[in-house]
Formats: C-alpha cells, structure tokens, sequence
C-alpha cells in the first residue's frame, strides 16, 4: 500500500502572506496548509489531520499565545513551532509553559526549520510507538524463529521470503495455536517495513462494543468514560504493519469500517470529523473458511477479496509431526533455562506418545505441555509416565481406549500418589491421610506401582 505517498502535514499560521510564500518554498517536501486567522486556524485543526503548525506570535485579532492554548486543548499531540521577529527570553518561556515544541525567529534559517520540523514528527511517531507498547502485555518469551523443518513448513518459509519483500495484503489461514502471530512477525519483520511498527489487534478477545474505539481511537468526550484522547491501533501502525488477528469474529458493521479505511486509507477517531490519512500493511488471520463464511453471509464478501490478496495457510502439527521432536526440544531448553531446571532431555517412549498424539491445539498446546513438564519436573529426564493421560491413552496407534481402561488407572494412580507423596515429602503416615486410605494400603500401593523417591545425583555448585 506503498503507491502513494502521505506526506506530514504543516499549518502555517501568520499575518504576512510573503512570510507564508517563503514557508511554502522552504517546506516542499510537506503538504502545506496556511493561514492568517487564528480562528480560522482552529477551524482547520478541528477538520484537518495537522502534524506541525508554525504559529507567529505578533497576529491581529487572537494572537499566537491564545492560539497556542486553544491548538493543545484541541489536540495536545500536534507540535507547535512559535515563529516571531523578536525572540525574548520571557515569551519563549511562556511559549514553552503552554506546550510549544520550538521556538525560530524571522528571518528564519531553512535549515534550522527543517531539522525542527524532522524532529517533532520524529517524536510523534516514537510517543506513538511508546503508547502503543504500554498498551501491550508483552508475554515473557518471544520467539526470534519459525521452529520447524518439515516439508509443509518449508513452503511456508518460501512464501513468507516472497510475501515480505513487497507490501500487498495477506491472508494468514491456520487453526489456533499454528502460529499465525509469529509468521506475521515474520512477513513484517524482513519486510522493508521492519523499523516502523508492528501492532497486533486480538479482534477475538476484545468486547465488540470496545472495538471500534480500540481500532480508531477516540476523542476525549467521545463516550462517557473517553476522559482523554486515545490513539486507536490503525493509527499507532502508521507506516508499519497492522495485524488483524481472528478478524472473521467482527461484527459486519465493523466489517464494513474496516473496508473502508483500507479502500480509503484514512480513519477518524470517535467523536472526530477529521479524517487522518494512514500507510499501513495489512495483515489478517483466522481459524475458520472465511470463504464458507461469505456463502453463509457471516463476513462481507467485498473485505474478504481485500484481504485475500495473497493467502498463506499454516498446517496443523499433526500434518508436520516430523517437527515434533524439534519443537519438544527447543521448549524443553527454552524453559529449562527460564525456570533454572536440568532438564536435559526427554525419554524416547515418551517422545513416541508425542509424536502418536493429534495435538489438537497444535504447537500452542505442545508448548504449553512442555512447560507443565519442565515447571513440575524433578528429573533430568523427562518420563512417559510424567505425560497427560490423554497423551497416554491417544488412538493414534490404532489401540481402543477401553482396552486401555486398566493402563490408564494404573496412570492415574501412579501420577496421583506419586503427587502426594511429593507434597508431603514422603511422609506415609501424612500422605495416607491425604489419600483418606490406611498407612499399610499406601505401602502396598507403592510397592505394587513400583513408586521410589528422587533422589538427585550431588552436583558441584558453579
């Protein structure tokens, strides 16, 4: 979405319309807007989507310091650059108590300006990205790479390399926990996009009567509990990536705003008539056939051909289960090392039920294993028996679970005992009280269970 191409706007408020010609020259590379009103100054701020205004202090009517404390109770983002003939040290303070960003004197020096102009939109464009980042829970981990060798995987490697290098919208189609966030990253991340922002917008878990406001932004005012202005997500992605996750969860009114700002590539916050022009990348996901959705009348047909440009669909894990013992490996040392374990590695029975295992929830569920194991374990080796029991009890090897009925109570009991044992640190008298069972039943159990405590090997401290 790169054809075109936006340009920060400037403001130029002064008496002096050759002062206002000699701006225009100095500013080519800006869209420049002028004035010699203060009023109406004000009246283009409302409408307009201002980056920078230059603002003589020495105007009829309402001067440049009352202009200055209307333009920041308007929109306290937008930088103001007091120009004047006479600098004082008294006006420039008082220029800076009210907000303005710089202070030049007439004649101005052109480049001197421009650096000041560079600097204040440089600025904006880093508050936007800071609040945009203490909006976000950031998780504890991220990962840098796409874990994965199989073949499937491979294509989808080729396909991000292809897809980065240009700037057209993408389709992301996979079910939860493929890993749809992490190739978006990925597309933006080698994209000539990568140093400007990447905002991710979770259209599943935020409330629907939230959305709008979340996407746009707001004006303060806008709703009863808007007490100050807030930048919506198209915003903060300005001239970066914009990811649409589970996008098929909005409502088709929202459907058809978001059409909108992507045919237009302008926005407006709530409780706004101005428009703001955007330059983003988009990048969409979701779990379900947005084409069966279109036939059902569920996702609008013309925002589904505008966001399937290019398709990319991520297969299950149980479609690349020869990546399993990768990915088992690279989150059992991802949190060994996070959680200070010496878990080396894990058992080759156990890696078996892995593998058999459908993984419904695909990597996400995998990981998530994984770290239960590594939290809970104890040994250096991670057992079978340590596994869930629907791992354990998997029809993927073609065995009946009612077959199993007698192995899998075996497992409940050895891995519910084994857990008392434990909390009471081998206490039997303790732990037959927690169990509701006589001393000697438990002692009977352990020995028919084939229980033993861990005793870990005496490791030399570093």
């Amino acid at each position: 979405m790169t054809e075109e191409k936006f340009l920060p706007t400037v403001l130029v408020i002064d008496d002096n319309q050759s002062v206002i010609e000699s701006f225009k020259v100095a500013l080519d590379n800006y869209n420049v807007l002028a004035t010699n009103s203060g009023e109406i100054a004000l009246d283009k701020i409302k409408k307009e989507d201002i980056n920078v205004v230059l603002l003589d202090i020495l105007m009829p009517g309402m001067d440049g310091m009352d202009v200055l404390r209307k333009i920041k109770e308007l929109d306290k983002n937008i930088d103001v650059i007091m120009v004047t003939a006479i600098k004082t040290v008294k006006t420039a303070i008082e220029a800076m108590k009210l907000g303005a960003y710089d202070y030049i004197t007439k004649p101005f020096d052109v480049d001197e300006l421009l650096e000041s102009i560079r600097k204040a939109i440089e600025r904006q464009g880093l508050l936007r990205e800071v609040e945009y980042l203490k909006s976000e829970l950031s998780p504890p981990f991220m990962f840098d790479d796409i874990v994965g060798s199989d073949e499937n995987m491979k294509k989808v490697y080729d396909m991000i390399t292809d897809v980065a290098k240009g700037d057209t919208t993408v389709l992301i189609n996979g079910e939860s926990g493929t890993g749809k966030e992490l190739v978006a990253r990925s597309i933006h991340f080698h994209s000539p996009r990568k140093d400007r922002p990447f905002v991710t917008v979770d259209c599943a878990s935020i409330p629907e009567n939230l959305l709008e406001s979340e996407l746009f932004g707001h004006e303060r005012g806008a709703f009863t509990d808007a007490t100050t202005q807030k930048l919506g997500r198209f915003e903060l992605a300005n001239t970066g990536t914009l990811f649409l996750d589970e996008i098929s969860n909005m409502d088709m009114a929202m459907q058809g705003k978001i059409l909108r700002a992507i045919q237009e590539r302008e926005i407006q916050r709530l409780g706004s008539q101005k428009t703001i022009k955007i330059d983003i990348r988009i990048i969409s996901a979701t779990n379900i056939d947005l084409k069966k959705a279109v036939k059902e009348n569920a996702f609008r047909e013309d925002l589904y051909y505008r966001l399937n440009v290019i398709p990319l669909s991520l297969p299950p894990l149980r479609e690349r289960k020869s990546d399993i013992p990768m990915l088992a490996n690279y989150f059992l040392q991802m949190y060994s090392k996070m959680f200070n374990k010496d878990i080396q590695d894990i058992s080759k029975q156990a890696m078996n039920y892995l593998i058999d295992y459908n993984w419904p929830g695909n990597v996400r569920e995998l990981q998530n294993i994984t770290e239960r194991l590594v939290t809970l374990g104890k040994e250096k080796i991670i057992s079978h028996k340590r596994l869930p029991l629907d791992i354990l009890i998997s029809e993927e090897k073609g065995i009946k679970p009612k077959k199993l009925f007698k192995g899998a109570v075996h497992q409940f009991e050895t891995q519910y005992i084994l857990g008392v044992l434990e909390k009471t640190n081998w206490n039997q008298t303790n732990a037959a009280k927690l169990l509701n069972i006589h001393r000697n039943t438990l002692i009977w159990k352990i020995n028919l269970l084939g229980l033993r405590k861990f005793q870990p090997k005496h490791q030399n401290k570093t």
